[in-house]
């Protein structure tokens, strides 16, 4: 079961899978929960998205479920997000596990440049061995709240921080064809699959198959395997596996390949970065660019911009995203990794462009 041999895993759940008909959230689920993270969990990273700030914040405020304008939705989210958060911190905390909230907009991942923030502030997470809990920003969304319920959002989480393995917990146990019975395997999403869709929705999401479609796409153009299961019943992740009952969504190429169509999509770079031979040597051996590798630059270009690498002979070698600005790496190039937070003035990175950030040409 690939769950089992994932590095990084995502676990998107669904507003009913957290919160009961009641509007209560589900502590002994998300307990359950947790206790397969902790079986599956060792040598892994994970990432929880999860709905259920609405209907956390309805239940706190009384409010029966109706359609509600956009504007009184952002508000019951921002009440229901403190309470979603909180009930998620207690019990971790049971476990003894570290956990980080993370609040993200459309923007933050489909600007590349907030997307390389987000990757690191994902990746400062798991240094501290915390599990980040992620929710769209419902309470500055400036359209219908419906980045897709959640499914999109978790598939561009997945894209953005590499994982190997996506898996949607839903009050389904996959994608059903029209004798209603689960498909099994999908390795493109064609008319035939697209005809599939149900339109009809639950209580309290905000989407249907067709948003867990649209994240299957996702996952599939950036080398990440993804699971649609149920999560009605405890201990989801060990039933999924046990029973293998779920629709599994094949990826087109691998994430190492999806991850370098995305860097070098750009078709312009913003700067040249010329560096000296011993640093072309460690680019070829799959090091990191480091300031000291730097000769000079050419453009001027802000950080988490598209750069050109080249040797003193004018030769192509990487292009890559910059963690530095092309004022800061004039201040450092040419200097030792130790010595860049003194001439900054504030402690930074010590690679100008890290090697999961750079593609050789």
């Amino acid at each position: 079961m690939l769950v089992e041999n994932s590095k990084k895993i995502v676990i998107k759940l669904g507003s009913t899978t957290v919160v009961d008909a009641k509007g209560k959230f589900k502590k002994k689920w998300v307990m359950s929960l947790i206790k397969d993270i902790q079986k599956y969990g060792s040598g892994k990273k994970f990432v929880i998205v999860s709905s259920g700030a609405i209907a956390l914040g309805q239940k706190y405020l009384k409010i029966k479920k109706k359609k509600i304008k956009l504007e009184m939705s952002q508000a019951i989210a921002a009440i229901g997000q403190i309470h979603l958060a909180g009930e998620f911190q207690k019990l971790f905390d049971k476990f003894k596990i570290k956990s980080g909230q993370i609040l993200i907009s459309p923007d933050d991942t489909e600007q590349r440049k907030r997307a390389i923030n987000v990757r690191s502030t994902f990746e400062n997470l798991f240094k501290l061995n915390a599990i980040p809990i992620v929710n769209e920003n419902d309470t500055t969304a400036t359209s219908e709240i419906k980045y897709g319920d959640n499914d999109r959002l978790a598939a561009r989480v997945a894209q953005i921080i590499g994982a190997d393995t996506l898996v949607i917990l839903s009050d389904v146990d996959g994608l059903y064809d029209k004798s209603k019975n689960i498909v099994k395997v999908v390795n493109k999403i064609d008319e035939k699959i697209n005809s599939l869709v149900e339109t009809s929705k639950n209580t309290y999401g905000s989407g249907g198959i067709s948003t867990k479609l649209d994240a299957a796409k996702i996952c599939m153009n950036s080398g990440c395997h993804m699971f649609l299961s149920s999560g009605n019943k405890e201990n989801p992740l060990k039933v999924m596996v046990k029973n293998k009952i779920f629709t599994h969504f094949l990826p087109k190429i691998s994430s190492l390949d999806a991850r370098k169509k995305w860097i070098i999509s750009s078709l312009s770079s913003s700067g040249v970065i010329y560096i000296d031979g011993g640093a072309a040597k460690a680019l070829f051996n799959g090091k990191s660019l480091l300031a000291a590798g730097i000769t000079k630059i050419k453009g001027s270009f802000d950080k988490g911009e598209n750069v050109l690498i080249v040797d003193q002979n004018g030769k192509q070698l990487a292009r890559g995203l910059s963690s530095f600005d092309s004022t800061e790496i004039n201040k450092i190039k040419g200097k030792q990794s130790k010595e860049i937070e003194k001439i900054l003035g504030y402690l930074s990175k010590s690679e100008i462009i890290h090697k999961d950030n750079m593609v050789k040409l």
